[in-house]
């Protein structure tokens, strides 16, 4: 073993070896659609004092914070997103109202004096004097400007006393500072007042809002005339329920929210639907994953089996990267996962159709020599194919939100563990195979010693498929004329991701028909909501915004006629994030196909970019007018599958246009058609095999996946079924089209070197 091959096989074995220990000792961080919860996005706001910014957005980040672990959540998380956006994550709440108007409370406490109690608020309030409806609905109370704010309340506790059941609950307050001294002092102005007069009573006002007017002392006469109520701590009593004192309890504990904050998001998972997504994904990637490995061994043989090793390694490498990062694994990031199990194998197809022509062609000497020039000569491609894949990738964790970033995180790292299983796991395991005496003395179990059967037959056939390069262009043509009419016909379907809104999806006891819930949702107030089926027994109603309440409204309507529902997903996305989102999701867009566009022009000639992008164009129109005629979503997964798409196909061409560049800069004097039609016989059993080995995965998802990933697996499946054509019957002959027209200048001639050392030639004497 020579001194590369010993370090690839220890850096092997110490990849696997620290995998391995991360996925026994390690456990993935879960997302909320896989857990079950709710999850809440703030934005926070200007107030006419304060300017939402970082820092006070922190602040506000560590009063809601506070505010959760006083509800009892169980691991909450609450973080800043950018500079001005709290994301909270309530994992197993299925009823986000109650934590909703908690958490977005601004929760300025303050204390008042009485000073009055009106039938009416004036039309103009004398200067200082405040007017707020009473607490007990009758009229309104006079108040003194504030005489101590939340800030010095220390905390304060839901109570009920044992002794006292028939009040109710209470809030029990503690102070600090200077507030207990405060608290004794007006209290005891209070006290000094008659018994049942509005003086008597201390208001608690609640941003804006008198939650309670206790009565100091009313069986005590004047004992606490001018000494108040001491100790440091007090009760705010008014019969509350346990969950209203004890929601009071941790507004006032968590203190005041620095700047309002605006509930712009919220997305409400039941449990199930993220158990049955975990299973549905798991048992999709077993299957898939059994169904490439076969194909891989029966196609490949024996360093095909060693490839399956690899990917075995790339799963496990992969995990424990997520897991030792700290990532948090999504549904669209499962969906990830496994896609780039499709990116590693295309790595291995590319070596080993490499090897398979070395060795046939007689370039090599050996199973050996031909594996590792299968290696080295594959290596171009692989590394294009996964740039753009990495660009795409990239481009939805800075460019998206919310769950698709997940997705961008997790296909990151499964395409550079793709490339690691490949490039060493893989090659380590094939070198050392294919050296053993059983294997030289049988070539034919190596699976590269002789080509497939789709190179045999296109060998022998030999077609001339740019002899018709334009019609290959007019059936292009065709295709995006009629993608682009089901948009123009149909419209796109846009989810309220990109739109705004409110989507709910509930699954009923009893079978209901779409007809049955769209009649109760109309009879419920709602005759404009798009009711349908999703699934067997699922039923979505999608809305424009609506509160938490009439969500909840719309929900007891189908819960009646179906004999109870459980809520399956609850999301409300505003106006203006939808706006936001969709704005985004264009420039992902437009920045993919750029960056697409200046990597090829460096690696290209500016006539091989523009191939590629017509072929891309192609893919995407296709796909986004298949769903346009279908009326499926447009939502942010579908623009994951989009930017996935635009990588593949942008993968796909490039593998093609490194064939046509290195088989031309061998045959430079041929016709550029015949060269084109040879680049695309070597490089067609790796598309299709790639091909074959990634449809069975997506395959597996589309039927198996459940309903949260049928349509990005639809999305995929064509993406991949229409760019195994683009790359080769759109790219190509658009490439021979331009290149007629455009021929790259011939190469400038090399200036003829001076033999400096040698003597000039000074003529002869005859």
């Amino acid at each position: 073993m020579n001194r590369s091959s010993l370090i690839r096989a220890l850096l092997a074995f110490f990849v696997l070896a620290a995998s391995t220990y991360v996925v026994l000792t390690a456990r993935p961080q879960l997302g909320l659609d896989l857990r079950g919860g709710t999850q809440i996005v703030l934005e926070a706001k200007d107030s006419p004092t304060v300017k939402a910014t970082k820092e006070t957005t922190d602040k506000a980040t560590q009063v809601l914070h506070r505010r959760i672990d006083a509800l009892g959540v169980s691991e909450p998380n609450v973080t800043r997103q950018g500079d001005n956006r709290i994301i909270v994550e309530l994992p197993g709440v299925q009823d986000p109202r109650e934590a909703a108007k908690v958490i977005g409370k601004t929760a300025q406490l303050t204390f008042h004096e009485v000073l009055d109690q009106v039938a009416a608020k004036p039309a103009k309030p004398a200067a200082g004097e405040v007017y707020l409806p009473s607490d007990t609905g009758q009229g309104f109370l006079r108040l003194a400007k504030p005489a101590m704010t939340g800030e010095l309340v220390s905390g304060a506790e839901g109570v009920l006393d044992p002794q006292q059941v028939a009040q109710g609950w209470f809030v029990e307050m503690k102070f600090k500072g200077d507030g207990g001294k405060i608290w004794a002092n007006i209290t005891g102005k209070a006290a000094c007042q008659p018994v049942n007069t509005p003086q008597r009573l201390i208001a608690i006002v609640l941003d804006n809002e008198i939650i309670s007017a206790p009565q100091v002392d009313p069986n005590g006469g004047n004992q606490l005339c001018n000494l108040g109520i001491s100790g440091g701590t007090t009760t705010i009593s008014g019969s509350f329920a346990e969950a209203d004192a004890k929601d009071l309890a941790a507004l006032i504990s968590g203190g005041a929210l620095p700047v309002p904050v605006e509930v712009i998001d919220q997305r409400t998972v039941g449990p199930s639907l993220g158990q049955d997504a975990i299973q549905a994904s798991a048992l999709a990637a077993i299957i898939g994953l059994a169904l490439t490995a076969l194909f891989i061994v029966i196609v490949y043989r024996l360093v095909g089996l060693m490839a399956v090793v690899g990917l075995v390694g790339y799963a496990g490498m992969s995990y424990a990267a997520l897991t030792a990062l700290g990532a948090t694994l999504t549904l669209p990031g499962l969906a990830g996962f496994v896609l780039a199990i499709g990116m590693a194998v295309d790595a291995n197809v590319l070596v080993f159709e490499r090897a398979r022509e070395d060795y046939t062609s007689g370039r090599t000497d050996g199973l050996r020599r031909s594996l590792r020039s299968g290696f080295q000569n594959a290596l171009s491609a692989i590394a294009d194919s996964n740039i753009t894949t990495l660009l795409a990738a990239g481009l939805l964790f800075f460019l998206a939100a919310g769950p698709v970033r997940g997705f961008g995180v997790t296909l990151s790292i499964g395409v550079l563990a793709s490339m690691l299983s490949a490039l060493v796991v893989t090659r380590v395991l094939a070198e050392f195979l294919v050296s053993r005496g059983f294997v030289l003395r049988h070539p034919g179990l190596s699976g590269i010693a002789g080509h497939g059967r789709v190179r045999t037959w296109l060998e022998q056939r030999r077609p001339s498929l740019m002899k018709h390069s334009r019609r290959w262009l007019l059936i292009t043509a065709v295709a995006i004329v009629v993608a682009v009419a089901g948009v123009a016909v149909r419209g796109l379907n846009l989810g309220i991701e990109f739109t705004g809104g409110r989507l709910l999806e509930v699954s009923t006891a009893q079978r209901i028909t779409p007809d049955q819930a769209r009649a109760a949702v109309a009879e419920a107030g709602y005759p404009s909501a798009v009711v349908q089926a999703s699934g067997t027994d699922d039923i979505t109603v999608r809305t424009g915004t609506i509160s938490d309440d009439e969500a909840e409204k719309i929900r007891e309507s189908i819960s009646r006629i179906g004999g109870g529902t459980e809520l399956v997903r609850n999301e409300s996305i505003g106006p203006s994030l939808g706006e936001e989102l969709r704005n985004k999701g264009l420039i992902a867009l437009g920045i993919a196909l750029l960056a697409q566009l200046l990597y090829l022009a460096a690696r290209f000639r500016w006539t091989f970019g523009a191939g590629a992008v017509l072929a891309l164009v192609q893919n995407v129109a296709i796909v986004v007018g298949v769903f346009a005629w279908t009326g499926k979503p447009i939502d942010g997964i579908f623009l994951a599958a989009i930017l996935t798409i635009i990588g593949y196909t942008v993968n796909d061409s490039v593998v093609v246009f490194d064939r046509i560049r290195e088989t031309r800069n061998a045959r430079s004097t041929d016709n550029l058609g015949s060269i084109i039609d040879t680049a695309i016989v070597n490089v067609l059993p790796r598309t299709i095999n790639t091909g074959i080995s990634t449809l069975f995965i997506l395959s597996a998802l589309l039927f198996l996946g459940g309903d949260s990933l049928a349509d990005f697996a639809l999305a995929l499946l064509l993406g991949i079924l229409v760019g195994t054509y683009s790359s080769n019957l759109t790219a190509a002959p658009l490439l021979l089209e331009l290149e007629r027209r455009y021929p790259a200048p011939p190469p400038r001639p090399k200036r003829p070197q001076v033999d400096r050392d040698a003597q000039p030639d000074r003529g002869a004497v005859v």
